[in-house]
């Protein structure tokens, strides 16, 4: 938004010049498009030098001098490119060399007005210790935590903390009061919906860093390391405010960035609704057969894990004359008694995935990801396979790369479900559109050939 702004405060003040010098003074400006032009190379030059001074940053929009600096920089560059551009137009050169003045001149003017209106509203955000930028769970050292404020960590750091979780300077990497601790912090991200992870320890603690790094590594949020106290104490609040380099050190990366998450999303609502709105017709009847050929509900519920492991209900056509939702679950498994006949139709179709849409619209579940699994299934798999969890990094979906090759329905071995997992994880490392495409037209093939049971 800030990018924007500049832009629109380049091209205003340039505005306000023209429209004054045209109807105002009645001077008549035959060059407009060269005026365009320098407003333009005025505002893609003030957006580099910004941008390269990390001025867009909450922490350097809070401190005035450094922001001033960076202003009057590109105000600078601006005036020497547009006097030298200057010397290529022909008339009235005194009509342009003062529109082009105040041109520049109001624009720093609007600039730095908008700059105390913003500063203004951070300092009171900061006030009231919500924060700004990214949500975070820090966990931390208490000697480390003491210093780190919620206050010093959205003015230094442009982060907003949601939760603190202290941890021990214990030198046993396995102890259970750090695995304990650090299940803790993934449940409050859970609940509070962070974005991030923020650790705050020792450098010198290495040990209890990679043991807390290597547990981190279940969730599929980032994770950042801030400086410690001693080498905050040599760089100075200047130096922290500048951010230059970046001093909070990313350990961890989101396995698919926000870009990609919103065209993902924006894939599977189009295709999700464009689904329901076509098959409608299909999913009354179904819903009708199920509810006529045997008794209970028409919608099986289930609880599942979803992306980082937060749980959600799934939905699906009931084609079972069970409802199991507990400690222990029996997989299906082919000629399966439990399966009513209009189930046993429904499954060799994979009809009675179709209100998995609705969960796909609701943000629970993507049209392509990993196969969620039972929460009974779930804990027994999480035991036996070292990587299980990193299967909820991304959104549970109604088919997978796992599905269209062929490794679908019952598990009796854990082979099965490691050779799943295999696949589950070079999904999440090679995601693209495409894939998402490749892997929903297979899954039509995979339908059509009815090998569900």
């Amino acid at each position: 938004m800030a990018e924007v702004a500049d832009f629109f405060l380049v091209f205003a003040s340039y505005s306000i010049c023209l429209i004054y010098y045209t109807y105002i003074h009645d001077k008549i400006i035959t060059n407009k498009q060269s005026i365009i032009t320098f407003a333009i190379i005025n505002g893609f030059m003030l957006h580099y030098i910004a941008y390269n001074n990390g001025l867009y940053r909450p922490q350097a929009l809070s401190n005035k001098l450094i922001y001033v600096v960076c202003i009057l920089k590109a105000w600078v560059i601006s005036c020497v490119l547009v006097s030298v551009a200057f010397l290529s137009l022909d008339g009235e050169t005194e009509v342009y060399s003062k529109l082009i003045f105040y041109s520049l001149l109001i624009q720093l003017i609007l600039l730095y007005v908008v700059h105390i209106v913003v500063e203004r509203v951070l300092r009171l955000i900061m006030v009231e210790e919500s924060g700004v930028g990214r949500r975070v769970v820090i966990l931390g050292e208490p000697t480390e935590l003491i210093g780190l404020s919620r206050t010093f960590l959205a003015r230094y750091f442009g982060m907003r903390e949601v939760s603190r979780i202290s941890i021990g300077a214990i030198h046993a990497s396995c102890s259970d009061e750090v695995r304990i601790n650090v299940n803790k912090a993934l449940h409050e991200a859970r609940e509070h919906g962070a974005e991030e992870f923020v650790i705050a320890m020792r450098w010198s603690s290495r040990v209890l860093l990679q043991s807390v790094r290597d547990q981190l590594r279940a969730s599929p949020l980032p994770v950042r390391l801030l400086p410690d106290s001693n080498i905050r104490s040599m760089l100075g609040r200047d130096a922290l405010l500048a951010g230059q380099p970046s001093l909070a050190v990313k350990l961890q990366r989101e396995p698919i960035t926000l870009s990609e998450r919103v065209l993902k999303r924006a894939l599977d609502i189009v295709l999700a609704t464009t689904a329901i709105l076509i098959l409608s017709p299909i999913l009354v009847c179904t819903a009708a057969a199920v509810k006529l050929e045997s008794p209970g509900p028409i919608l099986f519920r289930q609880r599942r894990n979803g992306f980082n492991a937060k749980q959600f209900v799934i939905l699906k056509f009931r084609t079972m004359k069970v409802l199991e939702d507990g400690p222990r679950i029996t997989q299906a498994c082919r000629g399966d008694h439990r399966v009513t006949r209009v189930g046993r139709f429904l499954r060799r179709c994979s009809m009675d995935e179709l209100p998995q849409l609705i969960n796909v619209i609701m943000g629970d579940m993507s049209l392509v990801g990993p196969r969620p699994h039972a929460l009974a299934h779930d804990h027994e798999y999480k035991s036996l396979i070292a990587e299980y969890a990193f299967r909820h990094h991304v959104k549970p979906g109604i088919t997978g790369w796992a599905q269209v090759n062929g490794l679908r329905g019952e598990t009796k071995r854990v082979e099965q479900m490691a050779e799943r997992v295999k696949l589950d994880l070079w999904y999440i490392g090679h995601w693209s559109f495409w894939l998402d495409i490749n892997i929903i037209g297979r899954t039509c093939f995979e339908v059509l050939r009815g090998r569900a049971y």
